[in-house]
């Protein structure tokens, strides 16, 4: 038994010491620098105790819940889109039909493209005067519009171009559907059942374990969105994209103010940890584990 032990450990000591140096380590220094007005530029550092903090919540800051507002509307968006489409394209590349490997393929390949690639395609496909999304809502004589260009559609467009990598979140789906025996929709068949009663008494019960995990792990990278606001928009037009972490992130390599970009690393923090925790709560209710276990 102590001889597999040390064998556990010696095997696992990579995976353990990258998570407390490059996960546990920081996450400690930032919420000391938090504490305190850290700054780059400055030769002295002071303790500033919960001055970070408090200069957030008490609207000195405009921007921070203009931020926070920001990236809500993109989760809200967001999440149900990519879970609702995700799992749509799942049933059907889970159906029996040629070429279904060749389609699986084509669905994963964007999200591998490099967030820069797929960035510069999107700006082209939605430039207001040459773009390309205009130029066919034009040839259809449907209203066209300014996608990332304009305050009141900038959210929705770039929610239309996270969506294009939702590869592997339909992939985590077809797992899920995978797993769920054959036995079960024949004997709805056998019943009479028809698709829906399949889709509704069999495949959504069966499913809803990797619907948890996709609609968990979706909602975490929903609320650490960047790439979109830092490629795609810079913040504008008139901070209607400034994300939390864009805005976290220009704070504290641009501004310098590392000490007060702490503090708003760890409110979002814990933001993910409490629908994180509200999300296992509820889950008691409706994910359903062929053996009962909970999460």
């Amino acid at each position: 038994m102590r001889k597999g032990l040390w064998y556990g450990l010696l095997f696992t000591a990579p995976a353990i010491l990258g998570f407390v140096i490059f996960t546990l380590g920081p996450m400690i220094a930032s919420l000391v620098l938090s504490l305190t007005d850290f700054n780059v530029f400055k030769d002295q550092t002071s303790f500033v105790g919960f001055s970070n903090y408090a200069r957030l919540f008490s609207g000195e800051d405009e921007l921070f819940y203009q931020s926070l507002g920001v990236t809500f509307y993109f989760v809200i968006l967001r999440v149900p889109a990519v879970i609702i489409i995700s799992f749509a394209i799942a049933l059907l590349l889970n159906m029996n039909v040629k070429g279904r490997s060749i389609f699986r393929t084509i669905i994963y390949l964007p999200s591998i493209v490099p967030a820069i690639a797929s960035a510069m395609i999107w700006m082209w496909l939605m430039n207001p005067d040459l773009g390309l999304l205009n130029s066919m809502l034009s040839w259809l004589h449907l209203p066209t519009s300014n996608w990332l260009y304009a305050e009141g559609s900038v959210i929705p467009s770039v929610v239309l171009t996270t969506l294009w990598g939702i590869g592997s979140t339909v992939i985590i789906f077809l797992a899920g559907l995978s797993g769920i025996p054959q036995s079960y929709y024949e004997a709805i068949e056998v019943d009479g059942g028809g698709w829906y009663s399949k889709l509704r008494q069999i495949t959504i019960p069966m499913v809803t374990p990797t619907l948890f995990f996709n609609t968990i792990m979706t909602i975490i990278g929903s609320f650490q969105v960047f790439n979109e606001a830092y490629i795609l928009t810079q913040g504008g037009p008139n901070n209607r994209s400034l994300f939390y972490v864009f805005y976290l992130w220009r704070t504290g390599f641009r501004d310098t103010e590392m000490g007060y970009a702490s503090a708003l690393a760890w409110i979002l923090f814990i933001i993910i940890m409490v629908f994180t925790y509200i999300i296992f709560r509820t889950s008691k209710s409706w994910v359903y584990y062929e053996g009962g276990e909970r999460p």
